[in-house]
């Protein structure tokens, strides 16, 4: 797993947000900005207000116990989660990425509470999270809370399986560069803060691997790399060096609320 890196708990990371459009807030007036949460019908959040539970989400930290029972359903305001398939050789490989469109755990709205995945905070926020009781205590009275849940599963679900066929089958070039935008896509910045360690990990693939192929997007004028961060300079010409999964998985970002992220470097020639 990736080792400490102080700039990915940096507050500057976050700072795009816009305030939830309906103004909903938890019981301790924390401004909620998760889709699933700010979407659902004003009587199905009257019903889960009270059972919300602010939590800060620290880098590096595991949502999943060990054993990755699952007994919360987190829902992101700020931040990034990785789900993250780990062999018992100590190797590990993101096959899915979670923020504030969606939900971890969202498996409780059909009362699964096993995971085959760490969910792992890859960059820092906060939101809240409901216990797995409270969600199949209320279920019956939740329909469209519900239904989201399903249904972003199921896109999930897409997105876990387009990524073993982008693992397996494209090179890293293209693979770094589909990640980026869907990192992209998800903290609404154009500052990325990974190291390539970090990147190495995530892809499952070696260090010197996404040096050159960092490096490559670097001198293509496409990214800048500097202490652990890295900057999108031209999102279009991006979007053009990744693989098709990109394009596959962003076809449903609708689906789940994420908005496409057009940046003023997306004006600049390729």
């Amino acid at each position: 797993m990736a080792t400490e890196n102080s700039i990915l708990n940096s507050p500057e990371v976050s700072s795009t947000y816009a305030p939830s459009a309906n103004g909903r807030a938890d019981e301790s007036g924390n401004r909620l900005r998760n889709h699933i949460l700010t979407t659902i019908p004003d009587s199905e959040f009257d019903k889960l207000r009270s059972h919300l539970e602010f939590v800060e989400l620290n880098y590096h930290q595991n949502l999943f116990a060990d054993h990755r029972e699952v007994d919360h359903a987190y829902f992101l305001n700020r931040g990034m989660i990785s789900l993250v398939v780990t062999t018992s050789d100590g190797r590990s490989v993101e096959v899915g990425v979670v923020g504030r469109e969606g939900a971890v755990g969202s498996s409780l709205a059909v009362n699964l509470k096993k995971s085959p995945y760490h969910a792992v905070v890859q960059i820092a926020g906060d939101g809240v999270r409901i216990n797995s009781r409270v969600i199949a205590d209320l279920g019956d009275s939740l329909p469209e809370f519900e239904l989201m849940l399903n249904r972003y599963s199921s896109v999930q679900g897409m997105q876990v399986a387009q990524l073993a066929a982008c693992n397996r089958l494209h090179e890293i070039e293209p693979r770094l560069a589909r990640w980026m935008l869907m990192c992209h896509d998800r903290i609404e910045s154009d500052l990325l803060p990974m190291t390539h360690e970090f990147f190495a990990q995530m892809l499952g693939a070696g260090r010197p691997s996404v040096t050159l192929a960092a490096g490559a997007l670097q001198k293509a004028g496409i990214i800048r790399y500097t202490r652990g961060k890295v900057n999108i300079l031209n999102r279009q010409a991006l979007e053009a060096a990744a693989c098709e999964c990109y394009r596959v998985i962003r076809q449903y970002n609708g689906d789940t609320g994420l908005q496409e992220n057009p940046s003023a470097s997306d004006e600049a020639e390729i």
